[in-house]
């Protein structure tokens, strides 16, 4: 992409812009959770049809978000970035209007192929406006996509607690989203390619420095996924507690989550991104231990709330070391976001076939051992470079834009 020189007040909307890009996107994310009971009645599949459909929209990312460097070269990121999003938030109506199995495959395809673009163009745009501004904020992008998240999910609640139907519930909100995403596009980066930049390939093999990013990234999303999935079953199954106590585990687990989201930049700033891993990999693997060996309700829930504020953090600095990897930022990203997504496709039924052949307990501490390997592996996210951010004097004269 073509260097160019931003000033302070645009790089500061330009950040402010990226933010609202994420918010928008697990805003979608959060509308279609809470109405799968609606789409799997419409759709008339049973709960094994409902689970092979809902494994293609990873599957479709997967096989899309090469596409997105590619997208972005031809049309620059601005331009990409704008017509990503429309597609996303556009595709949130797929889903509700397929009237059997075959159709709603194709349209969760569809569904998670514009989901993972995206996700790719903005998170480079993200990386890109980080860089500039010399100080983390990949930290706080993706506390917005959760913020997002909780908003579509309440607004979720709402349309299903009032009966509403699904396809109308969604239309509405698809056209509000879109309009907000094309509005916050206007003001991110508008990055060109240089003159003489080759296109990069339409699809290929993650560089080797993403796939070890990416590793570390599959132990913390399959940790989130095994948390977010089966904390509530534990908490009923493993220790007898009521649905209302195991509910509000996965609810705390999620909490913890947000809000090292939105407060993990300042630390990354202050310790680095290796040493800041290398502790949340700490973390996780404590919490893991008192979900495992704890044997108590306070204890298990104190150890949920311990993996999610481990975790939190290791996605988002895992995309920004794969946009500092290599000469193809967008290449990398796509290859860590592909690895990552598998693992929150394979970490629950992971998890459940494994209960199924042993136990829960036996489930988590296999969920343990990979947040031992986030810290231990926490050095690939800056090779070659020192854990301490670096940060130029240019970037250093712009103010923090963070309120």
């Amino acid at each position: 992409m073509r260097t160019a020189t931003f000033g302070q007040r645009e790089l500061a909307r330009a950040r402010y812009a990226v933010a609202a890009v994420f918010a928008v996107h697990g805003a979608v994310t959060g509308s279609f959770a809470t109405r799968v009971p609606w789409i799997q009645d419409h759709a008339q599949v049973g709960a094994g049809q409902l689970g092979v459909a809902l494994a293609f929209p990873a599957l479709g990312a997967s096989v899309a978000m090469p596409l997105a460097g590619r997208i972005s070269h031809r049309f620059g990121a601005r331009t990409a970035l704008r017509g990503l999003m429309a597609l996303w938030t556009m595709s949130l109506v797929l889903p509700s209007l397929a009237p059997n199995l075959l159709t709603l495959c194709l349209a969760l395809f569809a569904f998670g192929a514009t989901a993972g673009m995206a996700d790719v163009a903005m998170n480079a745009l993200g990386v890109e406006v980080e860089n500039r501004l010399g100080r983390s904020i990949m930290s706080g992008l993706h506390g917005m996509w959760s913020a997002g998240a909780l908003l579509g999910s309440a607004g979720g609640t709402l349309a299903a607690h009032l009966g509403s139907d699904a396809r109308l519930h969604h239309a509405l909100a698809a056209a509000v989203l879109t309009v907000l995403g094309l509005v916050a596009c206007g003001w991110v980066l508008d990055l060109q390619p240089t003159e003489n930049e080759d296109p990069p390939p339409r699809f290929a093999l993650p560089p080797r420095p993403a796939l070890l990013i990416g590793a570390v990234g599959f132990c913390a999303v399959f940790a989130e996924g095994a948390s977010l999935d089966w904390s509530a079953i534990y908490l009923r199954d493993e220790l007898q507690t009521s649905a209302g106590l195991a509910a509000a585990c996965t609810t705390g687990f999620t909490l913890t989550m947000a809000v090292a989201r939105l407060a993990g930049d300042k630390v990354v700033d202050r310790f680095g991104a290796v040493r800041t891993v290398r502790v949340s990999g700490v973390l996780a693997t404590a919490g893991g231990l008192l979900i495992v060996l704890g044997g108590h309700p306070a204890v298990a829930m104190s150890g949920f709330a311990l993996m999610g504020l481990g975790i939190a953090v290791v996605v988002p600095l895992c995309f920004a070391a794969a946009g500092r990897s290599g000469p193809n930022p967008s290449q990398a990203i796509a290859g860590v976001a592909t690895i990552t997504y598998t693992s929150g496709l394979v970490a629950p039924s992971a998890i459940g076939t494994l209960a199924q052949l042993t136990s829960l307990v036996v489930s988590f501490g296999v969920v343990t051992v990979l947040s031992c390997g986030v810290g231990a592996f926490a050095g690939v996210l800056r090779p070659g470079e020192k854990d301490r951010p670096r940060i130029s004097s240019a970037a250093a004269a712009v103010p923090d834009p963070r309120p």
